[in-house]
């Protein structure tokens, strides 16, 4: 039974940081990606960042968080982490944890098969 569990949200202060953690079961990270999306009141869900762990790790992020948040991920652990530094007021969503892209489009959502159940972040101005 595959699930993700997502947790690490909370209120910062703009320039702020917060580390996300996606805790899994039911599966293992090879073969798949495994990302980070967020979703703002009113708007579209957006693909924040992923990563893929076999053949050596590759990642994606969106231009929106480049060179601020960094993706990890704890392979024996089987849990995924989001290290958010420098954080804005636009980056304050729900964020999700999502799993299952095979490699094509993984940063839309409609590509994962799985997802966690949200954790949110607030950053005041």
């Amino acid at each position: 039974d595959v699930q993700l569990q997502a947790s690490g949200g909370g209120l910062v202060q703009t320039g702020g940081s917060l580390r996300l953690s996606c805790a899994a079961s039911g599966f293992t990270f090879d073969d798949y990606a495994i990302g980070w999306f967020r979703q703002a009141p009113g708007k579209e869900r957006e693909g924040v960042s992923y990563i893929f762990t076999s053949g050596g790790s590759s990642t994606y992020y969106a231009d929106s968080v480049k060179g601020r948040f960094t993706i990890s991920s704890d392979n024996a652990k089987n849990t995924l982490y989001l290290q958010m530094q420098s954080l804005r007021p636009e980056d304050s969503a729900v964020y999700y944890c999502a799993w299952g892209c095979s490699g094509y489009l993984c940063s839309e959502g409609t590509t994962y098969e799985y997802w966690g159940q949200g954790t949110l972040v607030t950053v005041s101005s």
